[in-house]
């Protein structure tokens, strides 16, 4: 596996652009575009390949990547207390403990 290969890299229409746009994800912003979707996404394999080049040319360590990476399943949110009083009563009403609900309106958001 090349070390390019661990970095999830993302391309992604852009309305506001009117183009394909790519990145990676906690590293490298958006460093490419275009109208062509397999065009950017070599850009960006070729963008990344560079950056892995001057980090270790300069023995930079490389930053983590997602890839391989266990996730527990929790984070802690802060919300305001109305916020918490709203989606806790939301979660008794559709008999539901507020973790679950709260997990089911995420999940939506990202469907």
């Amino acid at each position: 596996m090349k070390k390019k290969d661990h970095y999830l890299k993302i391309v992604e229409w852009s309305e506001e652009d009117q183009c394909y746009i790519g990145s990676i994800p906690g590293w490298i912003g958006k460093c490419c575009h275009g109208d062509n979707e397999e065009d950017v996404y070599q850009q960006l394999c070729q963008i990344l390949d560079e950056w892995i080049e001057i980090y270790e040319k300069d023995n930079i360590p490389l930053p983590a990547s997602i890839s391989g990476k266990k996730f527990s399943g929790k984070f802690q949110l802060r919300v305001d207390s109305d916020l918490h009083k709203a989606l806790t009563i939301k979660a008794m009403q559709a008999n539901e403990s507020l973790n679950s609900f709260c997990g089911k309106i995420l999940r939506k958001t990202i469907a």
